[in-house]
């Protein structure tokens, strides 16, 4: 198993891992690539680890201040002036936010657009309207009491949409994964991916083709369950565990992302919570009721294949 994403220093090695995939299959050999179901990308925001101000001078100088003086200091005029108006001489500022603004997005609504087109980028936007783009990023991350969030996808989006991980999933050697819930959880929130794939995947997606519903239950259930050998689970038949999921397919939806501070020591990580789940069940005993969790824990640390 390993990691199969798209680099914009080389677009098009996917391809290349893709045929190996095949002459590894006819060399009968068990290999197989994991890949995200949609651009691999950091939701910024003030609150979280990582945001296109983390190396602008301006922002530097007030970036140990509690949030509400962060916020009083971003509204000086001065200040403002400076972050919108200087560029610092530097490299990350100029590869991450300079060279990116072409990939940023304003995350408006709560159903986040994560296939948008250049058009909708933070650059385009601004140019536009005929103001420096940084005066969006600054007003943008300022609102909601320094809550205000900006989508940038970093893999998997060199083409300017998903594409590329359309084309990868439909590869018999593939598998899916990569959801990066537990890891730099202060910008990357991919917890929601398994919804995602079936709200745009199946049901949402305008900027080409579409997958079966069958196809992504399947990829992400009984497929996955084979690939680590629980072989228990995963379908629904007689004699295996009883893990079902009762959704409300035409409303299932998301809320808008946020940061929430109940790790320990108050560490901070990105929530995004799905609507729509009537009800789950593991192994048989209900854990979720119309999204809201029940507080049964039925599940237990699995040591091996089953």
């Amino acid at each position: 198993m390993r990691n199969l994403s798209q680099p914009d220093w080389a677009p098009e090695v996917w391809r290349d891992v893709l045929r190996l995939l095949d002459d590894a299959h006819a060399a009968d050999e068990s290999l197989y690539a994991q890949i995200a179901g949609r651009g691999v990308g950091a939701l910024y925001c003030l609150h979280g680890s990582m945001h296109p101000l983390f190396f602008h001078p301006a922002y530097s100088e007030i970036a140990h201040l509690p949030m509400p003086e962060q916020l009083a200091a971003l509204a000086e005029p001065e200040r403002r002036r400076r972050i919108i108006e200087e560029v610092p001489d530097d490299e990350q500022f100029a590869r991450i936010v300079t060279r990116g603004l072409g990939r940023m997005f304003l995350v408006e609504r709560a159903d986040i657009d994560y296939e948008p087109a250049y058009e909708a980028s933070i650059q385009a936007r601004a140019d536009a309207l005929g103001v420096p783009p940084m005066q969006l990023v600054l007003d943008h991350l300022t609102s909601r009491e320094g809550h205000g969030m900006i989508y940038a996808p970093f893999f998997n989006y060199h083409y300017g949409d998903l594409s590329m991980t359309y084309e990868a999933s439909q590869h018999p050697r593939t598998r899916m994964g990569l959801s990066d819930a537990g890891a730099h959880c202060g910008f990357i929130c991919d917890g929601g991916m398994p919804t995602f794939m079936l709200t745009h995947w199946t049901r949402d997606r305008t900027r080409g083709p579409r997958m079966p519903i069958e196809y992504v239950v399947h990829r992400q259930t009984r497929q996955t369950a084979e690939l680590f050998g629980l072989r228990d689970r995963g379908l629904v038949a007689p004699g295996l565990r009883a893990d079902l999921n009762l959704i409300d397919y035409d409303h299932l939806t998301f809320e808008l992302p946020r940061m929430a501070f109940d790790l320990p020591a108050s560490g901070r990580r990105l929530v995004q919570e799905a609507k729509g789940y009537r009800a789950v069940f593991v192994a048989g005993v209900q854990t979720v009721a119309d999204d809201e969790f029940t507080g049964a824990l039925p599940g237990q640390l699995i040591r091996g294949p089953r």
